[in-house]
């Protein structure tokens, strides 16, 4: 573990307004939709749930929707969530639904592409389903489910409130706003569409997705709960979407800081350390967060799944917590060997790409700028790099440049207008009018996504003699990413006998374990866990196997004599069993450290370097 100072006095010399934000009244939510949003593992479906109980228990009739495909609202209610809303055993007045992406996804697909079958020739039908074959359907086509709920009266009528875990993204906000005639665009010019797709279906329910955005924006229609850790990361996140989904007209925002340490044991190391790293966290929170709402949930002992823990949550009374007899050595809890025996394996194979995926918040950036440190003290050259927006390798490294490793980042806004640029000079000749849609294309929020694809490409190109860590950007992006390079591969391999020599895609790269390891990161947790086997799912069905899981911040081992942080720690075991067991035939253990990892001799002790 990291060097410790001396985190009591650090603690007791930090403001007191954070520790005294309000706690969270259950039932306070007033308008007739609730959507709660936030970055994975920060409790988004946990904090939803208690609030649909807590209305329900108030005598209100309530709709719970989740569109999240990992959702866990089933396992969270202890009830079968299906596709029609179904009533929740005890809880009177509460029913849940889950509006399933894929399935939504496919039949939106098939509502643009029927009409077309029989009557275009096959090769423009292949085009039209290689351009809804992507993530970014799937989350149109989910906005589509949910605003039948928002705008049917037959639906809406019979709840007072429909509380969405999930809410839209800014992302597919600015995509119903495009506003150009854009299936004539797809009949003249499909080669050059990125979102033209997914939006040849939504000009159908046009008046349907006018009325549910009018609704999101009406303050005295719509809550967006804004929902994080009391952590920097989960905050800056949370105000970003914030702004975001401001920016496209949701404005009554409140923010719900979840698992807030009140009081630490004093004089424990790990707990007043934990304690001191929210209050700093939460005093340096975004100024648009400042400015709206907020309240605390209080972090607890006891396990939150089932009707019985969150109403003890929701008043606060206490729940079930696990034997404080239970051990937490990491050896006890499962045998996971540490990130020095990672880079070590690392180090041993053959240089290339090592890829560190998973949810936003389970740090991700932390533990690749690790890895990417140890291997060059092991003398290997090695460039560390980011795919995410947010990512910022060069912070964690704090300037220090150890030999053999380079630092950069694919910058979003950058690779957007070097794109923008190329595929303009490339159209110079087109006709103004073509030339106008494909302006117009270029605006839409794709394009950037294609943008950071080609970087991302040109940087997987790199890892030949050297090592290439990439921290990716949060799961959801991620997918878009394999997504694009999913679709690149299938039309090189289409036109593969017009092209002469070696063929070698970004695919075939991903595909191939002598090229890339993927890491998969987590926090030992249910909802983390759960999230990265989905994403685990995803990338086998791109014929992508990862290398191994790393269990990151984990109480376990920690060295904690708090109480609470015991029993948050002893409910870590199922879920490192479950990695162990289950899920990954190599997993590593990070424990959870006492001062933040910045810099390259923190990060080099991670590994024994």
């Amino acid at each position: 573990m990291a060097a410790i100072s001396d985190n009591s006095a650090r603690y007791r010399d930090l403001p007191a307004q954070s520790s005294s934000l309000p706690v969270l009244d259950w039932g306070s939510w007033r308008t007739p939709f609730v959507f709660f949003t936030g970055k994975g593992g920060v409790g988004k479906t946990t904090v939803a749930g208690a609030a649909a109980v807590a209305l329900a228990d108030a005598g209100r009739s309530v709709l719970m929707v989740s569109t999240d495909p990992a959702s866990n609202l089933g396992e969270l209610l202890g009830t079968p969530v299906g596709p029609a809303p179904g009533a929740v055993p005890g809880v009177p007045g509460l029913e849940l639904m889950n509006l399933d992406p894929e399935e939504a996804a496919a039949a939106y697909r098939e509502r643009v592409i029927g009409p077309y079958r029989g009557v275009a020739p096959q090769e423009e039908l292949r085009d039209i389903e290689e351009q809804l074959a992507g993530e970014c359907t799937v989350e149109v086509a989910a906005f589509d489910r949910f605003t039948q709920l928002i705008v049917r009266p037959e639906l809406v009528g019979r709840y007072d409130h429909v509380l969405f875990d999930t809410a839209p993204t800014g992302h597919t906000l600015r995509l119903l706003s495009l506003p150009s005639a854009w299936s004539q665009f797809i009949e003249t010019s499909p080669e050059g569409a990125s979102c033209l797709g997914p939006r040849s279906g939504l000009q159908a329910q046009r008046t349907q997705y006018r009325v549910a955005v009018e609704q999101l924006a009406a303050p005295e229609r719509t809550t967006l709960v804004l929902v994080s850790r009391p952590e920097a990361a989960a905050l800056r996140e949370a105000g970003r979407a914030g702004a975001e989904l401001a920016a496209q007209g949701i404005r009554n925002q409140r923010l719900v800081v979840n698992g807030l340490l009140r009081e630490p044991l004093a004089g424990d190391r790990v707990a007043e350390a934990l304690a001191a790293r929210e209050l700093s966290a939460l005093d340096a929170r975004p100024a648009s967060l400042r400015a709206i709402p907020t309240a605390q949930v209080p972090l607890v002992g006891w396990d939150l799944t089932g009707i019985t823990a969150l109403r003890a949550l929701v008043s606060g009374r206490g729940g079930p917590v696990p034997r404080p007899d239970v051990p937490i050595d990491a050896a006890e809890a499962a045998p996971l060997p540490s990130l020095e025996a990672l880079v070590d394996e690392l180090a041993a194979g053959p240089p290339g790409a090592v890829m560190v995926m998973g949810k936003g918040g389970v740090g991700k950036t932390t533990i690749a700028a690790a890895v990417a440190v140890g291997l060059a003290r092991r003398g290997h050259d090695v460039h560390l790099s980011t795919t995410d927006p947010a990512g910022r390798p060069a912070d964690v490294l704090a300037g220090d440049a150890c030999g053999h490793l380079t630092v950069s980042r694919i910058d979003p806004a950058a690779e957007l207008a070097r794109y923008t640029a190329d595929r303009l000079r490339a159209a110079e000749r087109m006709a103004p009018d073509r030339r106008a849609l494909l302006e117009e294309d270029l605006r839409s929020p794709c394009t950037e996504e294609l943008a950071v694809f080609r970087a991302f490409a040109e940087l997987l190109s790199r890892a030949r003699g050297r090592f290439v860590v990439v921290d990716t950007a949060p799961s959801g992006h991620t997918l878009r990413l394999l997504d694009l390079t999913g679709s690149y591969h299938r039309q090189v391999m289409t036109d593969a006998d017009q092209v002469h020599g070696r063929i070698t895609t970004p695919l075939m790269r991903l595909r191939d374990p002598a090229h890339t390891r993927v890491l998969i990161v987590t926090l030992p947790e249910l909802t983390p866990v759960s999230e990265a086997a989905a994403l685990q799912d995803s990338l086998r069905r791109a014929g992508i196997e990862p290398f191994g899981w790393v269990a990151n911040a984990a109480l376990t081992a920690s060295g904690t004599h708090d109480p609470l942080l015991r029993s948050r720690a002893a409910l870590e075991h199922p879920q490192l069993h479950r990695i162990r067991d289950e899920l990954s035939a190599n997993a590593w253990l990070v424990p959870w450290q006492s001062e933040a990892l910045v810099g390259e001799d923190q990060l080099a002790a991670l590994s024994h370097t």
